[in-house]
Formats: C-alpha cells, sequence, structure tokens
C-alpha cells in the first residue's frame, strides 16, 4: 500500500495513479445516498467519474464501507449505495461510529476531504460545499466543511456554496480560517443553482494554469488550509436567484413546520425544492456537477504537469 494507514483501503487503479504521480479526483458519496434519486444518482456518479477521466485525471469515488475507508468505488459499491435505504450521512464526527460499527456510510465534503488527504490526494470536486446556516446566530449551525477546509490542504473545486445557506456569513468565516476563496472565470462569487450570489468574490483567476500556479504557491508557503475554487454553473443551466430565493424561503418555512434540524436539514430542502421546480433544480445540479469535474480535473492535470 502507498498509504499504510489503518483503515484505508484505496482502489488498486486509484493507488497506482498516486504512485505513479498522475492526476487524482477525489469525489464524495453523499451524492450518491443523498443527493438524488435512483437511478439518476447512480448515472450521475459514473456520470461525473467519467468527465474526470476524460480531462485527463483519475477519479476516486470516496466511501465507509465494511468498517474501512474505501478511496475509490467499483460500479457495483456505487449501485448498492445508489439504492439502498441504510447510508448514513457522515461527516467528521460521525467517522469513528460508522466505521467501528461497520455501517455504509456516505461521505460529506468534510468526511471526503479528510480521507482524500489521507489518501494522498489533493482534489477534489463536488457539488455545493456546506457553510453557515441563516439563522445561525441562534442555532450555532455551521458545517464542519468550513472547519476542515480551514485545516486540511485539499483544493476544492464547487459551484460556491449551497444557496440555502447565509452565503455572506460563509465568505466571512472563511476569511477568518484563511482559506483562499477563489471564483473561476468572474468577479461574482456564485451560488450553486446561479451564477451570481449578490457578493463580489474575494479573488478571481481565469484559466487552470493560474489556479495550479496559486495552489502550488500556497503549498510551498507550507500553509495547512484548503483551497476553495467556486465554478459558476453553466450560463445555459443557471436558475435566476429571485426564483430560487421564492422558493428557499417555503422550504426553510416547511423544515421548520416539520421540526427538520441538524444534517437532515439539507436533504430536506434539496428534496423539496427539486421536487416544486419540476426537476429543474435537480438537473441543474447535476449539470453543475458535470462542469465541476470538468474543471477540476483540468486543475489538478495543470498542477500535475507543472511539477
Amino acid at each position: 500500500m502507498i498509504n499504510p494507514i489503518p483503515l484505508l483501503s484505496i482502489h488498486p487503479d486509484v493507488e497506482e495513479a498516486i504512485r505513479q504521480g498522475q492526476p487524482v479526483v477525489a469525489l464524495e458519496s453523499t451524492i450518491i445516498a443523498h443527493g438524488m434519486p435512483y437511478p439518476k444518482n447512480v448515472e450521475t456518479a459514473l456520470a461525473v467519474e467519467e468527465k474526470v477521466r476524460s480531462k485527463g485525471a483519475v477519479p476516486a469515488t470516496i466511501a465507509l464501507i465494511d468498517g474501512v475507508c474505501k478511496v475509490g468505488l467499483s460500479h457495483d459499491e456505487i449501485e448498492i449505495f445508489g439504492k439502498a435505504n441504510d447510508v448514513w450521512k457522515v461527516s467528521i464526527r460521525d467517522m469513528a461510529y460508522v466505521l467501528s460499527q461497520k455501517i455504509k456510510g456516505a461521505t460529506t465534503v468534510a468526511a471526503t476531504m479528510r480521507i482524500a488527504k489521507m489518501a494522498g490526494i489533493d482534489f477534489f470536486v463536488t457539488g455545493g460545499i456546506g457553510g453557515v446556516h441563516r439563522g445561525a446566530e441562534t442555532s450555532m449551525d455551521i458545517s464542519a466543511d468550513l472547519t476542515e477546509l480551514g485545516k486540511t490542504s485539499v483544493a476544492v473545486v464547487s459551484s460556491g456554496v449551497k444557496s440555502i445557506l447565509d452565503i455572506g456569513l460563509t465568505l466571512e468565516y472563511l476569511e477568518t480560517l484563511g482559506v483562499p476563496v477563489v471564483t473561476f472565470g468572474q468577479a461574482m462569487f456564485p451560488s450553486f443553482y446561479s451564477r451570481d450570489s449578490g457578493y463580489s468574490s474575494p479573488l478571481q483567476m481565469n484559466t487552470p494554469d493560474e489556479m495550479a500556479n496559486l495552489i502550488r504557491t500556497h503549498r510551498n508557503l507550507r500553509l495547512e488550509t484548503g483551497v476553495l475554487i467556486a465554478n459558476p454553473i453553466p450560463q445555459t443551466m443557471e436558475i435566476p436567484a429571485a426564483d430560487m430565493e421564492a422558493l428557499i424561503q417555503q422550504a426553510l418555512h416547511h423544515a421548520e413546520i416539520n421540526k427538520i434540524k441538524g444534517k437532515a436539514v439539507t436533504p430536506f430542502l434539496l428534496k423539496w425544492i427539486a421536487d416544486r421546480s419540476n426537476g429543474e433544480s435537480l438537473e441543474a445540479n447535476i449539470q453543475l456537477i458535470l462542469h465541476n469535474a470538468a474543471v477540476g480535473a483540468a486543475i489538478a492535470v495543470a498542477c500535475r504537469s507543472h511539477l
């Protein structure tokens, strides 16, 4: 094994790619188990892996299975996660419990980052990261994704922060943690389904080579934080921010009525919005993840080619 860490199992293809210094891109499994209905979740997961391959990198979908952290899933394992109803949504605090109980666990951004770093993978592609929830001044609900970005040196490509969150406070918190936040190709920070969140991006870069240079410099400085790369959804697929905000307000109201709390909030809100947008938000979600996979793989390839 490249990294003889207990409870870590690396797929042979991924292990060989790491050994040879090829660009490898980590992918989360929450999107399979909790983000979309079957079979769309499995189709999307496989399509994202293929998109990474088509850009010259090796995909490594991460999950917890049979008491180990699996880095790189087989098609059969992705299918199992897509169909199962008993998969835990696993953040950092849940990892030891889920592994010790040998429960199937789908990794969030935070858990995926941590396991990717354990395996020696420096790049991770997702849909949108968690952040500071609306009303956090009373609930103290702040995603562990931000804490992990503050201490784990992995470059994360997403379509910004999920629009159901407080984007302004999330950007402030990331600044406090010292996390570089760079929007790819535009000056405005995106909000998942929409290209413009109403907030200016702290930084902007326009090419994979520019991003690779920033990431390489960040690491040469021995900075331990992650780098957040915000990649706006393609213009033809975006949902106008005003339309999305109306749906979000309705979804938040129903979450409160139904007393939805903790890690159940995000899946509830995303499903509620998808059900009431005639599938438009689900299709936008798929397209933005594929777009992120293409950009993330291109940056990973650019980083490797300059080492």
